[in-house]
């Protein structure tokens, strides 16, 4: 089943057009990179999948359920970029509340299952003060779960963290796809999104002006040769022209020390793509 879907999507400010027209898909247990400079509609777009903005026209769907409906909202989990929780509370206390929000009946078993996932087990005592950041960011991915949605909605999550603290994150990220849970990751850490995203998406002015895998979106650069003359790069070959630069090389007595393909990064294709808005 699709848990995402909008189809002209579109979204007006009185004379601001923030969305013009966006398709999109996410499937379950599907990871997607929301990429843009600001201001290109991410936020407006997360914001209408939860149901805190209505649309201005065409459609969007959560879990086959209008986006904003009942139904919808009870698929969803949102971790917003700058969220607070009490420092006084617990990590227990924490969940424990947006159960009772999300009229949540697992009880102290979800709780404590949601705090395994994101390595927090010795830390439910803790007082979210008393936290580090990456515990607290993994303590609201957790209430993001609470009440087991299939859809969430994370917006810059391992923005603040440090180079360990995001690799927790893609970590857990990897888990909630095996558990089939789909994922919608708003970030502007283009390396983070090119390691664990299924697909990206690039939005710019409101519409989606790239998509499709990493991989697919990546174009060939050349391959870069190392030789005892030195290293140089084969501008337009291609991973086929391997076997033949090497004979070459070999035949011209050239000893070689190492050979590679070269590929655009995802962050050359965001360039690309939003240009001077970047």
């Amino acid at each position: 089943m699709t848990a995402f879907a909008v189809t002209g999507l579109e979204k007006r400010y009185g004379s601001i057009a923030a969305l013009r027209g966006v398709d999109l898909e996410l499937a379950e247990g599907e990871l997607l990179g929301l990429l843009g400079p600001n201001g290109a509609g991410k936020s407006t777009l997360v914001k209408i999948g939860c149901g805190l903005v209505r649309q201005s026209g065409g459609h969007a769907v959560v879990c086959g359920a209008a986006a904003g409906s009942r139904a919808a909202r009870s698929s969803v989990g949102y971790l917003a970029e700058l969220f607070r929780f009490p420092g006084w509370c617990t990590a227990d206390e924490v969940l424990s509340l947006h159960q009772r929000l999300a009229r949540s009946s697992g009880g102290e078993r979800e709780r404590g299952d949601l705090l395994e996932l994101v390595g927090l087990s010795d830390a439910r005592r803790r007082k979210v003060e008393a936290m580090s950041k990456g515990m607290q960011q993994r303590l609201g991915i957790a209430q993001a779960l609470v009440g087991a949605p299939r859809l969430l909605f994370l917006d810059e999550p391992t923005s603040a963290l440090d180079p360990a603290g995001r690799r927790t994150v893609r970590g857990i990220l990897e888990e909630l796809r095996a558990r089939n849970i789909a994922v919608l990751l708003n970030s502007h850490l283009l390396s983070e999104v090119e390691l664990v995203c299924d697909r990206v998406a690039i939005l710019l002015d409101g519409s989606v002006v790239a998509s499709g895998r990493p991989e697919e979106l990546m174009r060939p650069r050349g391959v870069e040769i190392e030789t005892s003359a030195g290293v140089r790069v084969v501008e337009g070959a291609l991973r086929e022209d391997v076997p033949r630069l090497v004979a070459e090389a070999g035949a011209a007595g050239e000893p070689i020390y190492g050979i590679r393909v070269l590929r655009s990064t995802l962050e050359d294709v965001y360039l690309d793509a939003v240009g001077d808005e970047a």
